[in-house]
């Protein structure tokens, strides 16, 4: 098996390179990449390498996902989000490739309490929202065998996320304000690529397991109680925090250009049920990757 993976040192790409080796050849690209094009500028040049290569299976974890910078860059975020998924969709379906593909919980409006499932109505609040929605419709028309796995909270000991940032925060501040108001499940990036090596795996013997799946640990928190949580984990193994005080705000007390979903609880039913998989509360990662930041 040939597995062509785009966007290979991002958090999820450093992680999918490991998951992904024990089933085959795995030909990795970057942005920065001149043998092989992985820039998803370059419509061309995606469409080039896929036809290079000649995968068996493309797994994209490449995108735009500064959601903030969206706001003033929508083009961009289409072009890379969007326009160059199409490509990828269009190139892998001419070969009969597998795609995977990694969307956010940002396609939803943040609306209820409840937890979402793939089939609900979606309803963007932002560009990073509206065009990572615009990748998926773009999957769906051209390349039936294909799994969008959408996610949210993304984590990894590599890279910057909330975890690290919290930790740096904690040895520098004696006090902090942490979002209450919003809630959702951390995600680890070894747990998404992990899980998609299982999928690939899967779909060697069913081929009847394809579409959109909520690919996230199970549980829910808040920005507040994970940064708790990680403070809690830090103390137990050690660390020496500054952190005294630690207290809850709402959204509306951190504006930024692009809004954020207040529920982004997703159902991870539907993919533990095709799979066959249980899939750990959001507790478990966290922390083992804070242990592994502090390099105990």
């Amino acid at each position: 098996m040939k597995i062509l993976l785009i966007g290979k040192n991002g958090q999820v790409g450093w992680e999918l390179q490991r998951a992904l080796s024990t089933l085959g050849e795995v030909v990795a690209v970057d942005y920065f990449d001149t043998h092989l094009c992985g820039d998803l500028t370059d419509l061309e040049g995606i469409a080039r390498t896929i036809q290079t290569v000649h995968p068996d299976v493309v797994v994209n974890a490449a995108a735009h996902t500064a959601v903030d910078k969206a706001e003033s860059e929508p083009a961009l975020s289409r072009l890379m989000n969007a326009d160059s998924v199409a490509i990828i969709a269009k190139e892998t379906a001419s070969l009969g490739a597998l795609l995977i593909h990694y969307s956010t919980d940002y396609v939803f409006d943040g609306k209820g309490t409840h937890y979402r499932n793939e089939d609900e109505q979606t309803g963007p609040l932002n560009v990073y929202g509206e065009t990572k929605f615009a990748g998926e419709e773009a999957i769906r028309s051209a390349n039936p065998r294909h799994f969008i796995f959408r996610t949210s909270w993304v984590y990894a000991t590599r890279g910057a996320n909330f975890a690290k940032t919290m930790l740096k925060l904690a040895r520098e501040r004696d006090a902090l304000s942490i979002i209450n108001d919003q809630f959702g499940a951390p995600t680890g990036a070894e747990l998404l690529a992990d899980c998609t090596a299982h999928a690939i795996r899967f779909e060697k013997n069913d081929q009847t397991k394809y579409g959109t799946y909520h690919l996230v640990a199970s549980g829910e928190t808040t920005w507040f109680d994970y940064a708790s949580f990680v403070f809690e984990v830090a103390r137990e193994n050690g660390e020496s925090l500054k952190i005294e005080k630690l207290t809850g705000v709402p959204t509306s007390s951190y504006p930024t250009p692009a809004k954020r979903p207040h529920n982004s609880r997703l159902s991870n039913d539907k993919f533990q049920q095709a799979f066959d998989l249980i899939l750990p509360d959001w507790k478990t990662g966290v922390k083992r990757v804070v242990i592994e930041v502090l390099g105990k």
